[in-house]
């Protein structure tokens, strides 16, 4: 039984991950996010912000691109020694990508209706940024904030960044009408919604399996996702024979391994998982590279 780690994500699917994630992010800037006059979240959103004060205030149009490069550069060199430099690397060329499209992909309004725009606006913004997540990258800014404090806690955090954006959504509301604002908090929850739902990294699911085959299994959860097992010796009580129950908590991503070699080592095994809240002890997360 093969039971060696996956394979590494290649650098040329991260690429392709990023330039997708970049092209949607772009596109969803100058169609959803312009036609609402709303401000996404993170440094997207100031980018978004410090336009439209040139823009209304003091009559100069400035590209989003130099714009998102300044902001990004305190954030990007805090990514690059806190939290992994390839992550980084990769997320920058997303935040160059994304601020070059922007520029040169025309602005068009697909629809007039705010609601409409600010729900769908989001839910595009939340599978942009899942995407890059996706590629071992992000959108820069508030991500590599949200990155860090998730590094560090174990825990997801792009609730939090709710918070951080309210800042900004002051401003916005002060200075351009607070309905915008109001219709921006709308477009950032549903993207923030829809980057929990795909981003599964800090995701935990309790493992629960009976088995009459538990040194191979032990070492294909051992080997794959680098858990501990609970090993509990037991009878089943409808067959009368001896039967191992394993115990352990996985990230959510080797669920789908695990179960399909298990199924291969035996066939009969009893497989339940669990939704895991909360876990207190050591617990190995892959580190961010």
């Amino acid at each position: 039984m093969e039971t060696s780690r996956k394979p590494k994500q290649n650098d040329a699917m991260t690429i392709l991950f990023v330039v997708i994630a970049a092209l949607i992010s772009a596109i969803n800037l100058n169609t959803f996010v312009h036609a609402g006059g709303l401000f996404p979240g993170g440094f997207n959103g100031f980018t978004v912000l410090i336009q439209r004060i040139a823009s209304t205030y003091f009559h100069i149009d400035l590209p989003f691109s130099l714009i998102n490069y300044a902001l990004n550069a305190l954030p990007a060199y805090i990514g690059f020694k806190l939290i992994g430099k390839k992550f980084t690397i990769y997320s920058i060329l997303m935040i160059i990508l994304t601020g070059i499209l922007v520029d040169f992909i025309p602005v068009h309004n697909i629809t007039e209706d705010i609601l409409l725009i600010s729900i769908f606006g989001g839910i595009v913004n939340g599978i942009a940024l899942s995407i890059a997540l996706k590629g071992n990258a992000s959108s820069g800014g508030t991500d590599f904030i949200s990155m860090w404090i998730s590094k560090y806690t174990g825990q997801s955090s792009w609730n939090y960044v709710l918070g951080i954006n309210a800042v900004m959504l002051v401003i916005a509301g002060y200075l351009f009408g607070w309905d915008k604002a109001l219709y921006s908090i709308i477009f950032q929850f549903c993207s923030t919604q829809v980057v929990n739902t795909l981003h599964t990294r800090y995701k935990r699911m309790t493992m629960l399996i009976v088995t009459s085959c538990p040194k191979e299994i032990i070492a294909i959860i051992q080997t794959w996702a680098h858990h501990g097992v609970t090993q509990l010796e037991g009878i089943g009580t409808y067959s009368g024979k001896p039967r191992t129950l394993l115990y352990t908590v996985v990230n959510t991503n080797d669920i789908k391994y695990i179960s399909t070699h298990v199924r291969k080592v035996d066939p009969t095994a009893f497989v339940n998982v669990i939704k895991t809240e909360m876990i207190g002890g050591n617990f190995y997360l892959e580190p961010i590279k």
